[in-house]
C-alpha cells in the first residue's frame, strides 16, 4: 500500500503547524482546526517541495466544533486521497498515521473529547483513541507536528479520520483522531459533507471503500477497452429523437430498452454516443460475443467485464489490484450515489448458440438481477432478434424500443459534409445510410481520385471499401518482405481471396463468425506466400475483429453482403422456407441470420435479371399465404420484406406486391418505405385499407395515409382523389367506403395546402370532387375566391366555367374586401372575353352581388337577380 502524500502547513514565519491531505480535484486540503487556528495567512507546501500556496482567511473554512478545517488551494498539484466510505473503524482495527514518519497504530476504542479554541470548548463524541509506539507518541503531543495528518485504513489506504493533538479526554492517551464520516453526518448539508460527496465522485476508492469514482473509473475502462473506441472519422451526427428517448428512459421506472435497427444503421455509434453523454454516471460496455453458454443472467457477463477492467486499473495503480469488484457491489455503490449503473449490450445476436436456445431463462434471470440491483440495460440489436427477445421481458421492466434508420434531411446533409462527400456522390436511396457514408468517406480520403466513379450505391461502396482494405493489408504484409509494385497487387488479390473464403466459412453453424482455428488457417501468424504476419495485418487494419473466442467481420452489414455472395441460395431456401412437413429435427437457424439470405436474393436480381428474382419472390409469397408452418412463413415474409425494400424498383414485381396487398401481409411502414412510384404505392394501399382494424385497435393504413397527407399534401392529394371511384365498404367503419374515406381525409387535412387541393379537385372532374369543392366554398371562401380569380384567366374553357359556377357559390360567403376584389377581377376578366357570352350572365351576377355596384342598386334588386340566375 502506498502512503498518501502529505501537505505541510506552516505560518508565514515558516514554523510548522501541522499537516493535511488533498481531498478533491479542486485542491481542497483537509486538516485539523488547531493547525490553522489564529493564523492570518496559511502557507501550504507540497510533499516534495515543488509547490507552495499562501492563502488568506477567505480560503479557510473553519469547523472548530469538529476540530477540522478545509483549505482551498491552487497550484499545489497534490493528488487527492480517497476518504473511506465504511465509516469509523472498530476497536482493534489497525491504521497508519503520520507521526514522525508513517507508523502503524491501533484503534483502542472511541472516546468523548474536548477541543478548546478561540475561548470556546467543543465536545466531540466518538473520537478515535489510538495506541502507537513510543517514537510516534511524541509526534502526537501538542506541537509535535502531527496535527491534521490523515489516519488511513491499513488495508485500503483510504482516510478514516484526522489527527488532533489538542484533544482532551480527561485521561492519558497516546493520541486521538476525528472520524470524518461521523463529523460529516453531524451536519449533512454542511461544507464537510459536500466535500466528502465530491471526494466519492472524483477520487477512486476500491475494496470495502468502493465509491462512485472507483465505479466510474472501472466503467470508463470497460467502455474504452470493450467498446468501439474513439473513431478516426468525424464526429457522428446527433439524432435528437434518439437522445430524447434515451433521456426519457433514464428518468422512467422501466429498466430495459432496445436500440433496434438494421446492420449499418448506427446502433453501436448511438450506444457510444449515449455512453459519452453519461458524464459522471457509470456505464459498462458488454458485447454479445462475450456472453457464455452457461450464463444465468447478464450479471455473469458483468462480472467478467469488471474483472477485465479491474486488471487494467490494477496495472495503472501503485498499490496493485483494486480488490473485489462484484457486480452487486458495483451496482450498490452506483445506486447509493444516485447514479444507477447502466449496461450497454451491443450485438446480443452474437451470443453462443447454446445460450440463444436458453434465451428465455437468461432473460428472466437478467430481469430479476437488474430489478434487485437497480441496474438499467440498453440493448443494441437487429429487429429480428428483438422481435423474439423483447417479448421475454415483463411489461414493467420494458421501456420499449427505439428504432434506428437512415439519416434524413439536415442530419444526412451534415453527415455527408463531415465525411467529405459532395451532393450527388452517392445514390439517393443510400445518401443517408450511416455505414455507406462512413465507408465512402474512408475510400474518398484514401484514393486521390476521390473514390468510385459516378454515383455509386451501397453495394458499389462496399466493393470499393473491400478493395481498399485488401490493398492496405497487402501493403502491411509487403513492407517487411520488401515486396513492391505488381507484387503488392498480387498480394492484395490473395488477401481478397482469403477474405471471401472467410465469408464462406462464416456461413457454417454458429453466429456468422470464424473460430480461432479457421481464422489462423486462413490468416496465419507465420509465413504464407512468402510473407508473414497475415493475422496481425488483417486485425490491425480492422477488416476482422476479435469476437468472443473467435473472429468476425468488423461491419455486420459488410459481413451479410460478402457472405451472401457465397451462400447456396437454393439450399438455404429449401431449409428455411420450403421445408417438408415435420421438418428434419435439426437446430433452427437463428432469425437474425437472415441478412446473408436477403443479400443472396438481391444478388440474383442484380447480377442476373429481375425475372429470375421475381420467380423466387412469387414462391416466397405463396409460402406466406400457405400458413402450413409458422417458422417457414416467418422466413418467407421476412425475406420478401427485406428484398422488396432493397431492390431499386419494387414496381418490377407488381404482381407479387398485389398478392401481398390483397392478403394484408405487411403493415403500413412497409408500404410507405417501398421503392415504387406514387401511383403504384397508393393503388396498393387502396387495396389494403379495407383490411384496417377499428380505430385504436392497431396500425391502420388510413392513419399512415393521413400522416403522409400532412407531411406532403401536394404529393398525396392527387393520389387520394384517384380513390373516388372505389365504393367498397370499410369493414372497420361500415358507414364509410374507400371513396368517402378519401374524401374525408382530404377535407380534414385541407389546411395543409388548400390551394393545391382545390386545383386537384377541379382537375379530376369527379362528382365527389365537385361535392368537396362545394363544401370548401362554404368553409374556405378565401381559398375558393383565389381559385375563381385564377380560373377566370385560364385558357381552358372548363376552368372559366368553374370560375362562374363556384364564384356564384362562394359569393354568398364573402365578407372580406380582399375576397370581394378577387371576385370582381374574375368577373371583369370573364366579361372581357366576347367568345364567352354564355358565361357573361354569371359574371354580371358576380358584379351585382358586390355592395356599391351598378350605381348603388338596392340589395333586394341584387338578390332578385341572383335568384333568377342559375346555381351551381
Amino acid at each position: 500500500m502506498v502512503d498518501p502524500p502529505l501537505v505541510r502547513i506552516c505560518d508565514l514565519a515558516g514554523r510548522p503547524r501541522g499537516a493535511g491531505f488533498a481531498a478533491d480535484d479542486r485542491g481542497t486540503v483537509v486538516t485539523s482546526h488547531e493547525a490553522v487556528d489564529g493564523l492570518g495567512r496559511v502557507v501550504l507546501h507540497a510533499p516534495d517541495g515543488s509547490g507552495m500556496c499562501v492563502v488568506g482567511p477567505e480560503s479557510v473554512v473553519e469547523l472548530p466544533e469538529a476540530d477540522l478545517a478545509l483549505v482551498r488551494t491552487e497550484g499545489l498539484g497534490v493528488a487527492p486521497v480517497p476518504v473511506a466510505a465504511s465509516g469509523t473503524p472498530a476497536a482493534g482495527a489497525y491504521v497508519r498515521i503520520p507521526a514522525g514518519g508513517w507508523r502503524e497504530a491501533r484503534v483502542l476504542g472511541h472516546a468523548e473529547v474536548i477541543y478548546a479554541a478561540s475561548g470556546r470548548r467543543h465536545v466531540l463524541d466518538g473520537a478515535l483513541e489510538l495506541a502507537v509506539g513510543t517514537a510516534g507518541a511524541d509526534a502526537l503531543l501538542r506541537g509535535g507536528g502531527a496535527a491534521g495528518g490523515p489516519v488511513v485504513d491499513a488495508g485500503t489506504g483510504a482516510v478514516v479520520a484526522v489527527l488532533g493533538t489538542a484533544l482532551d479526554a480527561g485521561h492519558p492517551a497516546a493520541g486521538f483522531a476525528v472520524p470524518l464520516r461521523a463529523a460529516a453526518a453531524a451536519d449533512p448539508y454542511g461544507p464537510l459533507a459536500d466535500l466528502l460527496a465530491r471526494n466519492a465522485a472524483t477520487v477512486p476508492a476500491y475494496g470495502p471503500d468502493l465509491n462512485l469514482a472507483g465505479v466510474l473509473q472501472v466503467a470508463a475502462v470497460s467502455v474504452g477497452s470493450d467498446g468501439p473506441g474513439p473513431g478516426a472519422g468525424p464526429e457522428p451526427v446527433e439524432r435528437p429523437d434518439v437522445v430524447r428517448e434515451l433521456a426519457d428512459f433514464g428518468r422512467g421506472e422501466a429498466f430495459v430498452v432496445a436500440l433496434v435497427g438494421d446492420p449499418g444503421s448506427g446502433r453501436t455509434t448511438e450506444l457510444a454516443a449515449f455512453a459519452a453523454r453519461r458524464t459522471g454516471a457509470p456505464t459498462l460496455w458488454l458485447r454479445g460475443a462475450d456472453l457464455r453458454g452457461d450464463d444465468a443472467s447478464v450479471a455473469d457477463a458483468v462480472e467478467r467485464a469488471l474483472e477485465r477492467a479491474g486488471r487494467i486499473v490494477a496495472a495503472s495503480r501503485e498499490d496493485g489490484a483494486p480488490g473485489e469488484l462484484s457486480p452487486e457491489r458495483v451496482a450498490t455503490a452506483a445506486r447509493a450515489a444516485g447514479r444507477p449503473l447502466v449496461l450497454l449490450l451491443d450485438g446480443p445476436e452474437e451470443m453462443p448458440p447454446v445460450l440463444a436456445h436458453r434465451l428465455a431463462a437468461w432473460s428472466r434471470g437478467t430481469e430479476r438481477w437488474l430489478s434487485r440491483c437497480g441496474v438499467r440495460l440498453v440493448v443494441a440489436c437487429r429487429g429480428e432478434y428483438w422481435e423474439q427477445a423483447g417479448t421475454l421481458f415483463s411489461a414493467e421492466a420494458l421501456y420499449g424500443c427505439v428504432r434506428l434508420g437512415d439519416l434524413t434531411g439536415e442530419g444526412a446533409r451534415l453527415a455527408r459534409e463531415r465525411f467529405g462527400i459532395p451532393a450527388g456522390a452517392l445514390a439517393d436511396r443510400d445518401a443517408g445510410h450511416p455505414l455507406a457514408l462512413r465507408l465512402l468517406g474512408e475510400v474518398r480520403a484514401a484514393v486521390p481520385e476521390g473514390g468510385p466513379d459516378g454515383c455509386p450505391d451501397r453495394d458499389e461502396v462496399f466493393v470499393a471499401h473491400l478493395d481498399l482494405m485488401c490493398l492496405r493489408v497487402a501493403v502491411r504484409l509487403a513492407a517487411p518482405a520488401g515486396v513492391r509494385g505488381s507484387g503488392v497487387r498480387r498480394l492484395a488479390a490473395r488477401v481478397s481471396g482469403r477474405l471471401h473464403e472467410a465469408a464462406r466459412r462464416s456461413l457454417g453453424p454458429g453466429q456468422g463468425g470464424l473460430d480461432r482455428e479457421t481464422f489462423e488457417e486462413l490468416f496465419p501468424w507465420g509465413v504464407l506466400h512468402g510473407v508473414s504476419g497475415w493475422a496481425s495485418a488483417v486485425l490491425a487494419e480492422g477488416v476482422l475483429v476479435p469476437a468472443g473466442a473467435g473472429y468476425r467481420f468488423a461491419h455486420e452489414e459488410v459481413a451479410d453482403w460478402i457472405q451472401g455472395m457465397h451462400l447456396d441460395l437454393d439450399a438455404a431456401l429449401a431449409a428455411l422456407v420450403f421445408r417438408r412437413r415435420g421438418g428434419d429435427g435439426g437446430v433452427p437457424v437463428p432469425r437474425h441470420r437472415a441478412g446473408p439470405v436477403v443479400r443472396a436474393l438481391l444478388l440474383v436480381g442484380r447480377e442476373r435479371d429481375s425475372g429470375e428474382l421475381d420467380l423466387r419472390l412469387r414462391e416466397l409469397a405463396g409460402r406466406v399465404a400457405s400458413g402450413e408452418c409458422a417458422e417457414a412463413s416467418w422466413w418467407a415474409a421476412h425475406l420478401l420484406r427485406g428484398v422488396l425494400l432493397r431492390v431499386p424498383d419494387a414496381g418490377v414485381h407488381l404482381s407479387v406486391l398485389e398478392e401481398l396487398a390483397e392478403r394484408g401481409v405487411f403493415g403500413p411502414g412497409f408500404w410507405r418505405a417501398l421503392p415504387v412510384a406514387d401511383e403504384v404505392r397508393f393503388e396498393l394501399v387502396r387495396r389494403l385499407v379495407v383490411r384496417d382494424p377499428e380505430p385504436g385497435a392497431g396500425e391502420r393504413h388510413l392513419d399512415a395515409v393521413a400522416e403522409q397527407l400532412v407531411a406532403e399534401p401536394a404529393r398525396v392529394q392527387r393520389q387520394l382523389i384517384r380513390w373516388f371511384d372505389d365504393e367498397r365498404v370499410l369493414p372497420a367503419m361500415p358507414d364509410a367506403t374507400v371513396a368517402t374515406a378519401a374524401q374525408a381525409l382530404l377535407h380534414t387535412h385541407r389546411h395543409r395546402d388548400v390551394d393545391d387541393l382545390i386545383e386537384a379537385l377541379v382537375d379530376c372532374g369527379h362528382a365527389r370532387g365537385a361535392e368537396l369543392l362545394g363544401t370548401l366554398a362554404d368553409e374556405e371562401p378565401s381559398a375558393v375566391c383565389r381559385a375563381v380569380e385564377r380560373w377566370a384567366r385560364d385558357e381552358r374553357a372548363d376552368r372559366r366555367g368553374a370560375a362562374v359556377s363556384f364564384g356564384l357559390r362562394v359569393a354568398a360567403r364573402v365578407t372580406l374586401e380582399v375576397d370581394l376584389g378577387l371576385l370582381r377581377r374574375a368577373a371583369l376578366a370573364l366579361l372581357a372575353r366576347p367568345a364567352d357570352g354564355a358565361l357573361h350572365g354569371g359574371a354580371l351576377a358576380l358584379l351585382l352581388r358586390e355592395p356599391g355596384c351598378c350605381g348603388g342598386s338596392s340589395g333586394s334588386a341584387r338578390w332578385g337577380f341572383s335568384r333568377s340566375s342559375p346555381r351551381p
